[in-house]
């Protein structure tokens, strides 16, 4: 009997996980990346854009928490239970806030409902040393992500996010669960994403 050792590739249909967007971007909701996209930042990341106009798009990864406490980066920060997260690639040796404090921060920028961002940080200190913010009403981040003026939207157009409106509480809630809880509320081809490997080669 002939043995012949041939080896097949195999042949994989990507577009059994393309989702197409029912949501355009907006200030407020969150891109949840395909689960091919590469990097240590943006791979299974879910991104709330947080601005958006003619220049570009800024967000804040949800699901990439670290373990510095805000205390380890700023010895003078008052007693609070709060872990800085992972904001993205640009200037992750800046620190950045979201909150749902509104008018209590001083030039905070809105970004939907009761969301804001930014702010006078020294008047956040003071608000939480004085024990007037509790811990799901602010969250840091490391960093954030940008896209310069239309890269978000070929990005979109080439099936890398999907866009969806998660509400407030969820956003500030969030942790490194996020990115699969979203595909399911995506339900549908999404849910397929959950089982694909990240490094497929090792399956």
């Amino acid at each position: 009997m002939l043995q012949f050792n041939v080896a097949l590739p195999m042949l994989l249909d990507l577009d059994i996980f393309t989702i197409d967007n029912k949501l355009s971007p907006a200030m407020g909701r969150v891109l949840i990346a395909e689960p091919f996209l590469p990097g240590d930042y943006f791979s299974r990341s879910a991104v709330l854009l947080v601005q958006r106009n003619e220049e570009g798009d800024v967000g804040f990864i949800l699901n990439k928490p670290t373990k510095l406490e805000i205390r380890d980066l700023f010895k003078e920060f008052p007693n609070f239970e709060a872990h800085a997260f992972l904001g993205g690639p640009v200037s992750n040796d800046k620190l950045f806030f979201l909150h749902t404090l509104g008018e209590k921060i001083h030039d905070s920028l809105h970004i939907s409902e009761n969301l804001y961002w930014s702010g006078d940080f020294g008047q956040l200190i003071a608000l939480i040393r004085a024990g007037l913010v509790e811990e799901e009403e602010v969250r840091f981040f490391l960093g954030y992500s940008g896209w310069s003026a239309g890269q978000l939207a070929s990005e979109i157009a080439g099936h890398s996010w999907v866009v969806v409106e998660p509400s407030v509480g969820s956003i500030l809630a969030s942790d490194e669960n996020f990115w699969n809880e979203s595909i399911k509320s995506i339900g549908g081809n999404a849910l397929l994403w959950q089982n694909f490997p990240e490094n497929p080669e090792f399956n």
